[in-house]
């Protein structure tokens, strides 16, 4: 008889085992537990069924650009498979951005977010992309409140569907991608109104509503960017002076339409003061990135999920996968790295709930300053490395796109690129250690924290780290070169620090031996950071590379 292989099972994220009830737990105010876990257990059973469908329908017909219609008339319609209506549909009806707004919560409703985010992605076909846009949008709206903006805000946060707006963030120009001060779209005022000029070279939500964009504005006799709202569509549905040039053809993220567009005297509404453009769509970048965080642990918790369950049903040389001693270290190394996520994104969200309600003292809206860029630079190059293994772990089956099991490898890379790439963070890291008391402040936060550290080596290795880091840091702050050249080394230290702190604290928290052994394997693991000693060798190096 042909042997047929028995497939693998999409699980129930929420419900397989009791890690992320434990995490909500650990991090969320009792009174609020119960009613976020019952949410929760109910949506993760729509992901994995229903709305997993709509996601193979969307990725099975991938959107498409009509530029005119039969008669020659500029349309630029793009063409969606109904299935990513109805995934706007569930977005909104289950409040994937409302949830952060209302607060019902509290400060555990970005917390709630964040988890029920992670449930929705792998499921999403990267819708969840354009609300992380929106939900950046809606943050920046809240901060710059006037009355003209209340309607704009309320459909960014509703949770009626045909209410429900969703929206771009429009910055990527040929000329300048993560150097926006090279932008060339401008904005020009007539009668005390603006419009915009120029190309945008990537912009990742044509179908949504609204965008937030950059634009030069002359400001004393100079050029400087400045942030505006456009409305893409017209009252009649018509793109408002946008032409759309073409999608853009990507490795991944397939379901999700990208495009290029020219902008030719769309209406922008001007946002926050003039010339300042780059400091307030920070708030947009800031949201967004942790929804890149949130989006990459969730690709890895999805696949460790379905290399666990194939495991367990195929065999090899004799006996399941599963009891493989080296598979087993394999599933064990990637299950640390992607547990460590989950502690990196709730926490992440958790002060961020705290900084929106006005919870949040000095110190730890200097570790929410520091750590978002950290958190999206070292979930995202986690995302990468163990999407790589965990599809390797399927053999073939994981290269053959039947399995759909390839396009989470096409896919993860988009996390180390999307919302600046691990040396933009990684600047961005040294920038916001340098502001200000931030660096202190945040130390401080971190040191309170390891205090509740039992003795033990993995507590001595973790507040090793935390005295190197420091250390080097305080050596070379004058030297602008080796901080610069050593500022990848800085960031993956105090991503690795902040996880194995986190994962300490839980294993304390649930005194459960599966919490203890993925401790121990992940600080066990850390790579100990190489540091920068020589700052002043950049031409030296300049000829080697093109030697």
């Amino acid at each position: 008889m042909e042997f047929l292989q028995e497939d693998f099972e999409y699980k129930d994220l929420y419900s397989e085992n009791t890690y992320l009830s434990d995490v909500l737990k650990a991090y969320c105010d009792k009174k609020h537990t119960g009613k976020i876990e019952t949410d929760l257990k109910k949506f993760s059973q729509r992901a994995k069924g229903e709305i997993l469908e709509l996601m193979w329908q969307a990725e099975g017909q991938p959107p498409t650009h009509k530029a005119f219609d039969h008669w020659g008339k500029r349309v630029d319609e793009i063409v969606m498979h109904p299935a990513w209506d109805q995934l706007h549909e569930v977005a909104a009806r289950e409040g994937i951005v409302a949830i952060g707004y209302e607060r019902e919560s509290g400060s555990d409703s970005r917390l709630h977010q964040f988890l029920k985010l992670m449930l929705f992605h792998p499921s999403s076909a990267f819708y969840s992309c354009p609300l992380a846009m929106t939900d950046g949008a809606a943050r920046v709206l809240e901060t710059n409140m006037t009355d003209s903006r209340k309607a704009a805000f309320k459909h960014l946060t509703h949770r009626d569907p045909e209410e429900f707006w969703t929206a771009g963030q429009w910055m990527t120009e040929k000329a300048g991608g993560s150097d926006v001060s090279r932008s060339e779209t401008y904005a020009e005022r007539k009668d005390g109104r603006y419009y915009l000029y120029g190309t945008k070279w990537f912009t990742s939500a044509i179908t949504a509503q609204l965008a937030m964009t950059l634009a030069q504005t002359e400001v004393d006799g100079k050029k400087r960017l400045s942030l505006f709202m456009v409305k893409i569509r017209d009252e009649n549905g018509d793109l408002n002076n946008i032409e759309v040039l073409r999608l853009k053809d990507k490795l991944g993220t397939k379901a999700m339409p990208t495009a290029e567009l020219e902008l030719k005297g769309v209406e922008g509404e001007l946002i926050g003061e003039l010339g300042s453009g780059v400091k307030n769509i920070a708030t947009v970048l800031n949201i967004s990135r942790l929804y890149n965080s949130v989006c990459a642990t969730g690709t890895i918790y999805r696949l460790h999920s379905l290399l666990l369950d194939y495991s367990q049903k195929r065999e090899a040389f004799g006996k399941k996968l599963i009891d493989h001693p080296l598979h087993q270290q394999t599933l064990m190394k990637a299950q640390a790295d992607t547990k460590a996520c989950v502690h990196f994104i709730a926490q992440l969200g958790k002060a961020l709930g705290r900084s929106e309600v006005g919870e949040a003292d000095q110190e730890e809206l200097a570790f929410l300053r520091v750590y978002t860029p950290v958190a999206k630079l070292w979930t995202a190059k986690k995302s990468v490395n163990t999407t790589s293994e965990l599809v390797e772990g399927f053999g073939g089956a994981g290269y053959i796109e039947d399995t759909q099991i390839p396009r989470f490898l096409r896919d993860a890379q988009v996390f180390s690129i999307w919302e600046g790439t691990t040396n933009i963070m990684s600047l961005d890291t040294l920038r916001a250690l340098s502001q200000g008391d931030n660096a202190k402040d945040c130390f401080t936060y971190l040191e309170k924290r390891m205090r509740s550290l039992n003795e033990s080596p993995e507590a001595g290795k973790i507040k090793k780290l935390f005295g190197e880091i420091q250390a080097w840091l305080s050596k070379n702050r004058q030297n602008q070169d080796i901080l610069q050249k050593g500022a990848r080394t800085l960031s993956f230290a105090l991503a690795d620090g902040l996880a194995g702190l986190l994962l300490f604290e839980f294993a304390m928290h649930t005194k459960k031996s599966r919490d203890e052994e993925i401790l121990r394997l992940f600080v066990g693991n850390i790579n100990w950071p190489q540091w920068s000693e020589s700052g002043d060798l950049k031409e030296q190096v300049k000829q080697t590379l093109l030697s």
